[in-house]
């Protein structure tokens, strides 16, 4: 198969022909249609979560068509729309017993890697998928059933980007109806925590970036308020806007910079509940003062949403099915896999909501 590797830190991705094997016990063998070119892509890309990841097929967040499948594989045939979930989960340990399946212990994982054709160098595929290609080759329980007429492109996207932040939204903070939100970041994982707070019923929706463009895509996925934090302290511009009170939930979806962490925390009331979305590069410390937490607030991560995706995914394409739930408006850009790093550039300069890789014609 064809498919976007990369080598090195700070590269450009190369196109190369890779051997996929066949789908042993329990796997399947997916025909990719559509990945997004979701942010952490660029975090590995970039070598901010360490070189062992070199090389490796890029993309984690696809779409597409069942080609095979191993013995025992009984949920999935030949034929059968999916969307590929970069979680998997055992189901027996503690986490998944407890309901928490994106914190699993024992990960299942395809038990063979890509190859580069014609020699016996193995790849590593982001976050366990490589979307950024013609096949992928995964566990079962990777592979989340969908109906056919659901779009790819907008399909892909749930795989990670939407689940990420409308999940953090309704699945991890657990925003209540008249609530006020404030959201750092609008890239593709911010506007959808902005709307996963518009669905959960927020009152009002801050929305926190630099660019004036992200700011103006927020309005779209349900902010009614902007701040541009270029242009002043957003702290203090969100205290502003709460008549000094601060916001119920903060969430951080940069994940780039220690400052709009502790920025998230600063702005929330007593008991404020703050959720760090972003997934920052290795080494990114955040220093608080202890009494800024006096006040009963609340710091948490969010890990994929706290999705159980066999159920969620489903759920959110019933959302988008009644209009709810926006997709077809995260697609700013559409490429081939031969311009994926053209794909980087207009994600870098933050001009797209999310760019998707068109796979359909790739063998």
């Amino acid at each position: 198969m064809k498919a976007a590797v990369a080598y090195a830190a700070n590269a450009p991705l190369k196109i190369e022909d890779v051997d996929v094997a066949t789908p042993g016990p329990r796997e399947v063998l997916v025909k990719l249609m559509a990945s997004g070119v979701c942010h952490s892509d660029w975090h590995i890309l970039k070598g901010e979560w360490g070189d062992a990841l070199f090389p490796a097929i890029l993309g984690h967040e696809g779409a597409g068509v069942v080609q095979s499948v191993g013995d025992g594989v009984t949920r999935l045939k030949a034929g059968d729309h999916v969307i590929l979930a970069w979680r998997t989960s055992c189901g027996i340990c503690e986490m998944c017993q407890r309901g928490f399946p994106v914190l699993c212990t024992a990960s299942p994982v395809a038990a063979s890697r890509p190859r580069l054709a014609g020699s016996g160098s193995t790849l590593g595929a982001a976050a366990g998928l490589g979307t950024f290609a013609g096949y992928a080759l995964v566990p079962e329980i990777a592979a989340v059933l969908i109906d056919a007429d659901i779009p790819f492109a907008q399909a892909a996207l749930l795989g990670c980007g939407v689940m990420t932040g409308v999940g953090a939204a309704i699945n991890t903070a657990q925003v209540r109806p008249g609530a006020t939100c404030a959201v750092f970041g609008c890239g593709g994982v911010g506007l959808n925590v902005i709307q996963g707070c518009a669905i959960a019923g927020a009152d009002m929706i801050i929305a926190v970036d630099m660019l004036d463009n992200k700011l103006d895509m927020s309005r779209n996925f349900g902010a009614t308020h902007l701040v541009n934090a270029s242009r002043g302290d957003p702290v203090q511009q969100i205290l502003d806007l709460t008549h000094g009170l601060g916001v119920h939930y903060a969430f951080e979806a940069i994940g780039l910079v220690p400052e709009p962490f502790l920025q998230s925390v600063l702005c929330t009331r007593r008991r404020g509940v703050t959720t760090w979305v972003g997934h920052a590069p290795l080494n990114t410390p955040v220093t608080i003062d202890a009494r800024a937490l006096m006040q009963e607030k609340t710091i948490i991560a969010s890990m994929y949403g706290s999705a159980r995706p066999h159920i969620d995914f489903p759920r959110l394409l019933g959302l988008y099915r009644d209009g709810k739930l926006k997709l077809d408006e995260l697609i700013t850009r559409r490429f081939e896999l031969a311009d994926v790093n053209e794909a980087f550039e207009v994600l870098k300069r933050g001009e797209v909501a999310r760019s998707v890789l068109d796979l359909e014609t790739v063998g």
